[in-house]
């Protein structure tokens, strides 16, 4: 049978509330999301379909688009949790010197396998993988497989080797390493893929005049997204690295910058000017001392709409929700209190705001905004099911409040990406989470062995 007239694999989520984020769509009290192949197809209060279109009783949960998380240093999976007591410096000369140098690909596989499981499971459907971990070819290539064998929809941030010294990150005169092309053509000739291909880049924070043009440079010629951390910590301020591109003339809607927490007020002016975004590591921003304040209420005043990023969960919790729940925390918390440096009015930020952070915004910053980030009929079916019955969470009186201020992993019973369930009742699909945990542990293991006997 000729596979183009094969009939579409057809999916009916019967009876769920929907929160589309998608003024055009709005929101249900009870509605039916029908799926056929990768895309949602339909959506409304009753969609009667035959016999041969599965039907899934989805009554009492929230249908949320799937999180997109624009920043996450995946790879680091394995050695969660242990730096957010400690100085900032430990964790730039451990994990990215000694302790990243001590990586093998395999490490690295299990690392960006276990974070993506993990994602899924708590309803992050897109993940761009911010991986500065560029040790060879090898390591990029596990990085990617690693990706593909979760079965998450990511972009791949291809970043640079990490060594036990400062010479790609120190003023560096080392351009972005050659590997990236041959990355692109092995793995993402063909287009549509869950998994893309972007730059992540060292920028005038990290690499020499002339060099971090250049390395834009490349991501341009390849067609492909940059994505650069900016203004982070007292010592990266004066370098005014949003600026430096406004500068050159090379702002634009393809460049993302990471964490933007000591940017000038000009600075954010300029992002929203050309089109240009900015994540935010809400719970790693705040247990990073020294990185400055989150500068959400100067970005909503320059008309800069962030997203949202797990970073590193050696410093923090990984999951959207978290990032919701803290920014909504931190934001209300400055209000009227002296510190904002706009009005209480006009920084007023709404709870669906939030949930917007986590999901449309998120897919317009990795420039995908057209295909995921909201239900919408004919974006992929990235799709993720609250139960709004358990304890935590009911009885339902506002379904985005109760999933900004609420839910969690736990309370996740299901997550389709591009149609296909990838976690159901409750269990994640084509993984077993015990043996994943096992291989992480043995990669810990390993890791820390070999750094010890360097």
């Amino acid at each position: 049978m000729d596979p183009s007239h094969a009939r579409p694999r057809r999916t009916l989520l019967r009876g769920a509330t929907v929160v589309s984020v998608d003024p055009a769509i709005g929101n249900f009290d009870r509605a039916d999301i029908l799926i056929s192949d990768d895309l949602i197809a339909e959506i409304d209060l009753r969609i009667d379909v035959g016999p041969d279109v599965e039907v899934v009783d989805v009554d009492g949960m929230i249908a949320l688009p799937g999180f997109v998380d624009t920043h996450r240093h995946t790879w680091q999976s394995v050695m969660r949790h242990g730096y957010a007591e400690l100085d900032p410096l430990r964790y730039f000369d451990e994990m990215l010197r000694g302790i990243g140098a001590a990586y093998e690909p395999e490490d690295v596989r299990v690392g960006n396998l276990l974070g993506a499981v993990s994602a899924l499971s708590g309803g992050t459907t897109t993940l761009f993988d911010w991986s500065h971990i560029q040790n060879s070819a090898e390591h990029s290539d596990a990085a990617v497989t690693g990706l593909r064998e979760a079965g998450i929809r990511a972009v791949f941030g291809h970043g640079w080797p990490l060594l036990d010294d400062g010479r790609w990150t120190e003023n560096s005169t080392l351009t972005h390493p050659a590997d990236i092309e041959r990355l692109q053509k092995e793995h993402f000739s063909e287009p549509g893929g869950l998994v893309a291909l972007a730059m992540a880049a060292r920028g005038p924070e990290m690499a020499a005049p002339g060099v971090w043009q250049a390395d834009l440079a490349l991501a341009r010629d390849l067609g492909i997204r940059t994505s650069v951390h900016a203004g982070a910590y007292a010592h990266n301020e004066p370098v005014h690295a949003v600026a430096q591109y406004g500068e050159a003339g090379l702002l634009a809607d393809d460049l993302t910058f990471v964490h933007c927490c000591r940017s000038s007020d000009a600075e954010l002016e300029m992002i929203a000017e050309t089109g240009a975004t900015v994540s935010i590591g809400v719970h790693c921003e705040l247990n990073s001392q020294g990185i400055g304040d989150i500068p959400l209420d100067r970005m909503l005043a320059a008309g800069v709409r962030p997203s949202l990023s797990g970073d590193t969960e050696t410093k923090c919790s990984g999951d959207m929700f978290t990032q919701m729940r803290m920014l909504f925390g931190y934001h209300r918390s400055w209000m009227g209190g002296g510190h904002s440096s706009v009005a209480a009015d006009q920084a007023q930020l709404l709870l669906h705001d939030v949930l917007a952070f986590a999901t449309i915004e998120g897919a317009r910053a990795i420039g995908q905004g057209d295909r995921i980030g909201s239900l919408t009929p004919g974006k992929q079916a990235d799709i993720i099911l609250v139960r709004a019955t358990d304890l935590n969470v009911a009885p339902v009186l506002d379904p985005v409040a109760s999933a900004v201020l609420a839910a969690h992993e736990g309370n996740v019973d299901s997550v389709l990406v591009g149609g296909r369930f990838v976690k159901r009742a409750g269990a994640m699909i084509g993984c077993d989470p015990s043996t994943l945990v096992n291989s992480a542990s043995a990669s810990q293991r390993r890791i820390l062995g070999r750094r010890a006997g360097r």
